[in-house]
């Protein structure tokens, strides 16, 4: 069996092992690939894994040798499942493997919104507090989260697990869901009532551009935006623009719309707008799990019975 993973850098860059991978066939790890060599890399293959290399209809036409198409990650938004059902290639992801992390991620950046951590952290190697008359100082409001009602979009595992870390800092937590059910609020409901407003769903044709200035315009002046998804949930200049006017009180993102981002995305320059650079996944325990589920993925292909199957 040929199996080609058309993007292992991000996932493996050098500090584990494609051993699970190697013991099932032929494979071949390219770092990256330009989306002009992705036919030529992968024509051959049984088995194409990417992670964030788009593989769209035109592609998968031109891979005729493809039995199996596997996402190195949970969102599968970069291949055209549809156009793999149609020529009879099940797509697989990988829907655990990140859950914990991406959980202490997302409170990563609320903390860092609301104690400034990182930011009193300079303050005091400047030499203000040293330089300063007190025992202590702080550079505007700390924020206390006890008591203040956290909304998550999405109710996977993913937005569960981050529900129990809010419950045992003392927040409500509400949750808004593609189907109602007890205790759930509709998205809008949840923008306007939540101090915190974190996304937990996958990117599709519904919810791109889920937070627009509307939903911005719901918020409390107060409230939060936290977004571990996927970054075309956001409308990026319209919560630039309401991060300028104080409409709300700050962002936390690990996703942008583009990644890397172009010098040009405004929320570079918004303020009370914290962004790490896509790793609320890249642990490495997250990552051994994550090839471990691959090459299981792979394992039960197969075999003849396919699991984490999208399509």
């Amino acid at each position: 069996m040929q199996i080609v993973i058309l993007d292992g850098h991000t996932t493996n860059p050098g500090d584990l092992s494609w051993a699970p991978l190697e013991r099932l066939g032929t494979l071949t790890v390219f770092d990256r690939t330009p989306a002009a060599e992705v036919v030529a890399r992968a024509r051959g293959a049984d088995v194409v894994l990417t992670n964030k290399t788009p593989l769209p209809a035109d592609v998968i036409a031109n891979l005729p040798a493809a039995r199996l198409i596997g996402v190195l990650a949970t969102g599968f938004n970069v291949v055209d499942a549809a156009a793999a059902r149609a020529r009879g290639i099940p797509v697989v992801n990988v829907p655990e493997y990140s859950t914990p992390n991406v959980a202490q991620a997302t409170f990563a950046l609320l903390l860092e919104l609301t104690n400034r951590t990182g930011h009193h952290d300079r303050a005091v190697h400047e030499g203000r507090w040293a330089a300063g008359p007190d025992f202590c100082f702080w550079d505007g409001d700390l924020v206390e989260l006890a008591g203040k009602t956290f909304g998550i979009v999405g109710h996977g595992r993913i937005g569960q697990a981050v529900g129990r870390i809010a419950a045992a800092f003392g927040m409500e937590v509400i949750h808004a869901r593609r189907r109602a059910a007890p205790g759930s609020v509709t998205v809008d409901e949840l923008f306007a009532t939540a101090d915190v407003v974190s996304l937990h769903c996958p990117l599709s044709a519904e919810t791109q551009g889920l937070v627009d200035a509307r939903r911005l315009g719901l918020m409390k002046a107060t409230a939060y935006l936290l977004n571990t998804s996927r970054g075309p949930l956001v409308d990026e200049a319209a919560l630039a623009a309401a991060l300028a006017a104080g409409r709300i009180a700050g962002a936390g993102l690990d996703v942008l719309s583009v990644e890397p981002p172009g010098h040009a995305n405004p929320l570079l320059t918004a303020p009370r707008c914290v962004i790490t650079p896509h790793i609320a996944w890249a642990t490495r325990a997250a990552r051994e799990r994550l090839i471990a589920t691959v090459a299981a993925n792979v394992a039960a292909f197969a075999a003849g019975t396919p699991v984490h199957v999208v399509n």
